[in-house]
């Protein structure tokens, strides 16, 4: 597949990278992890204004109407910077928004106007404890109550749960169909335990008790629609991780350059050029899936996406450990230390290989689909 970005596009990224690269540096990074709220106002507001917060919301709502393609040049960009706002998190809730929207859902639709413009951070609560990345495991419940609906349940690791304006939370109704349903933060018995990650991220427990609720899909359509915005959510992972893996092979070639043993840079030992390319390897073969699975996620044959996006997220996580685990080998003691880039990068490409299913697990989706013994290409 020929994969040309256009021009427009590829302005866009060069307009976000020299932001990030004159704003968003390695040293501003850790003094908003190190801050109380562990996100910053003024970033956001800054990603507002460049146009980010706007980009995958359709136009009819505000919106740059980007689709994934669009968003693929975004992640990377913010992957390579290991921007820790709650980026990633409102995207994914915006695809939500977007899903229900499609339906002249107004709760769903004044959302979305909020979310173009940088006034709403949005969450999607996909796990729930002992889920085990099964999105169908939900034993959150959704009570009629009036016009509305109430929760009761509990959701684990919610990304920037606590930061969120508004989550969007899958629960099932009495009839045991999954729906998809928006709360507002502050809502009456509802509560986010927050806390952060090992990457220097957020994320939250949310805890539902007689909770108002809108639903936004119904039963009829929740499970589905579920699937396809965790799939969104991993296309969008790719290629955050896509733009990790570039920062850090960057990252550990400046570094063995200025690195000597025996009198010499060890950048110049054969076997580590070997080994440094081995990690290029791993990483061009996860760019070439992950934007294979950006252009198959608006296919209209589900099996389609589904074998693309699991691709994409198994070839990535065995990139993302390979080459974090060479970096910090190669980096020596300093790759474990806070003041060195990579051992962050590494830290984020873990948990991205953990979130919405490890190579593992969709490794075993990719093999179930009716297509795995048709021997055809990807």
């Amino acid at each position: 597949m020929d994969f040309t970005f256009s021009e427009e596009q590829q302005q866009f990224a060069d307009a976000l990278r020299r932001y990030l690269g004159e704003r968003y540096g390695f040293d501003a990074r850790q003094a908003i992890v190190g801050s109380a709220a562990g996100v910053s106002a003024g970033q956001w507001r800054a990603f507002a204004e460049l146009g980010l917060t706007a980009l995958p919301v359709p136009e009819a709502f505000g919106g740059l109407g980007g689709g994934a393609v669009e968003m693929l040049v975004a992640m990377q960009a913010l992957g390579a910077a290991l921007v820790v706002e709650p980026y990633w998190a409102t995207a994914v809730g915006i695809e939500a928004l977007r899903i229900a929207a499609s339906a002249e859902n107004t709760a769903a639709a004044a959302l979305l106007e909020r979310a173009a413009g940088g006034d709403a951070v949005l969450a999607v609560a996909f796990d729930e404890p002992g889920a085990r990345y099964e999105l169908d495991a939900i034993d959150t419940r959704a009570e009629p109550d009036g016009d509305g609906f109430r929760l009761d349940g509990t959701k684990a690791v919610v990304r920037h749960g606590a930061q969120a304006h508004a989550w969007i939370v899958p629960a099932r109704q009495p009839d045991g169909a999954i729906a998809l349903f928006v709360v507002e933060r502050g809502a009456a018995g509802a509560a986010a335990d927050d806390y952060r990650t090992i990457d220097g991220q957020r994320a939250a427990t949310l805890r539902f008790a007689a909770t108002p609720a809108r639903r936004i899909v119904d039963g009829a359509h929740g499970a589905a629609a579920l699937e396809r915005i965790a799939d969104y959510g991993i296309v969008l992972l790719c290629a955050e991780a896509l733009g990790a893996l570039d920062a850090l092979n960057r990252a550990t070639l400046d570094y063995t350059k200025t690195r000597e043993q025996f009198g010499a840079p060890i950048a110049r030992f054969q076997v580590l050029q070997h080994r440094m390319v081995d990690m290029l390897i791993h990483t061009e073969q996860a760019r070439s899936l992950t934007y294979l699975a950006a252009v198959r996620y608006a296919d209209d044959d589900a099996d389609v996406r589904r074998r693309a996006v699991s691709a994409a997220k198994a070839r990535v996580g065995q990139a993302a450990r390979f080459v974090g685990q060479q970096a910090i080998q190669l980096h020596g003691g300093m790759g474990m230390t806070q003041e060195v880039a990579a051992a962050h990068l590494f830290k984020r490409l873990a948990i991205i290989e953990t979130t919405l299913g490890d190579v593992d697990h969709h490794l075993a989706r990719f093999a179930a689909l009716p297509s795995f013994f048709e021997y055809d290409a990807v």
